[in-house]
């Protein structure tokens, strides 16, 4: 995964979805975060969740469950 930070994914997710509103996503993305870090597993496998799909969906999943792919390597995380 590539690490983003929480203002930088905001700024590229508004900017290529220009319905969402920052100060909502940057809300979802600060709680994903605080519950990532507190443990928060993928409500299908158990994983860890990937923060910026689960700040996005509103479910917590891991990139796996979310995207149905294995390979995360040129998508973006944002950073604990």
């Amino acid at each position: 995964m590539i690490p983003i930070s929480i203002k930088e994914f905001v700024k590229q997710t508004v900017k290529n979805n220009p319905g969402m509103k920052a100060d909502e996503l940057t809300a979802s993305c600060k709680a994903v975060l605080a519950d990532k870090k507190a443990g928060a597993s993928c409500m299908i496998c158990g994983a860890p969740i990937w923060a910026a799909g689960s700040a996005i969906t509103g479910n917590y999943m891991c990139f796996t469950c979310t995207t149905g792919e294995m390979d995360d390597s040129e998508d973006y995380e944002i950073k604990l």
